[in-house]
Order: C-alpha cells, then structure tokens, then sequence
C-alpha cells in the first residue's frame, strides 16, 4: 500500500492546529492569572483565548489538566535558556546571567506559581510539577557555582545550595516588587549582592 502524502499533510495540519490552538489556551490562562489573583474560570479562559467553551474542554478535561499543561509549558520555557560556556566565565558573569535568567522567569510566571502553591494539595499532578520546578532550580545553582561550592565540606555546601534556592525563589521576586516596591533592575542587582555574599571564595 502505497503513502497518501495528501493525508499525512493533512493529519500534520490539524496536529499543528491543535496544537497551536493549546498553546493560545495556556497563554490566555497565564495572562488572566497575570491580572488578577483568583483562579480564572474555564469560560473567562475560552473567551481570552478567543475560542469557545466546548473547544477549551476538547483539549482540557478540566482547569486541574489546563493548569499541568501551563506548568510544563512553563518548565519547558525556563530550560529554553541554555547555559552554553557560562558555567566556565568568571563569577560575576556567572552571577550575572544566573540571576538575569531567574528574573526575567520570575517576572513571568509568578502569578502561575502561586497558584501552584495554592492548590498543590489538592491536586497531585501540581504538587509533582512544584517538585520538579525546584530541583531544576537547585540543578541550575549547582551548575553555575559549582567552583566556589566545590570549595565546601558536603554538609555545609548543600546549606548553602538551600540558602541560594531560598534567595532567589519567585516568592522573594514578589516580595523585592510587589511589598518593597523596588525596581526590576534594583531587584536584580539585590539578588546579585545577596548570591555574591552567600558564596564562598571562587579558588584561583
């Protein structure tokens, strides 16, 4: 039997629609999670999203299942930026682009991850998403200090991994913007300082 290249082009077009249309859903639900902090409802979302209800729920049993798709959507934009030769730079620049790339994601996607704090408890697929989100964080911070924490002890080097995960949680992003008003780039240059002072000294 012979390919029927018309049909393959044709399954590949609705796949793309699809697609296309899923990722228009997913952005509409961050945008309104963006402009107000209550949950969004199915039918606000579908009207963002310039789609109707019944399509919303033909590719999303539920909010539960929109709000996983929107975290991996998230996790898969925040690995997007590869780390390249910056792990081997200097520890300014290290610092430098580890915190630019924090908060430029931390900017985005605050509003998403307070809702997954919000309702990890009551929904398991959100709870293992908050899971993976932080050790890729933790990952990240291993990555790009890896010089200076390979300068401690075990025990103290895991304490300082925490004490940076906790720095530059999308938490303290809100808190520096939002209850202490500061500035994008004066919020930067706070978890600049912050990251410089908790490393120990890079070996030479």
């Amino acid at each position: 039997m012979k390919d029927d290249p018309a049909g393959a082009n044709e399954s590949d077009g609705r796949s793309a629609r699809s697609e296309r249309t899923k990722r228009e859903i997913v952005e509409a639900y961050i945008a309104l999670l963006s402009e107000q902090r209550v949950l969004p409802t199915a039918a606000q979302i579908a009207e963002r999203a310039g789609y109707s209800l019944r399509t919303l729920y033909l590719h999303f049993s539920d909010i539960a299942t929109l709000s996983e798709a929107t975290c991996d959507y998230a996790i898969a934009q925040g690995l997007s930026v590869p780390v390249g030769d910056m792990r081997t730079a200097d520890r300014q620049a290290r610092i430098r682009f580890q915190v630019d790339v924090r908060a430029r994601n931390s900017e985005r996607w605050l509003p998403l991850w307070r809702m997954l704090l919000h309702y990890q408890d009551s929904a398991p697929g959100l709870e293992r998403r908050v899971r993976i989100a932080r050790t890729l964080i933790y990952e990240r911070l291993q990555l790009m200090y890896e010089p200076e924490l390979a300068t401690l002890p075990d025990a103290e080097r895991r304490a300082t991994l925490l004490a940076l995960e906790a720095v530059v949680d999308m938490q303290s992003w809100g808190r520096m913007r939002e209850d202490h008003g500061l500035s994008y780039e004066e919020a930067v240059q706070a978890w600049i300082t912050a990251i410089d002072r908790l490393l120990p000294p890079t070996p030479c």
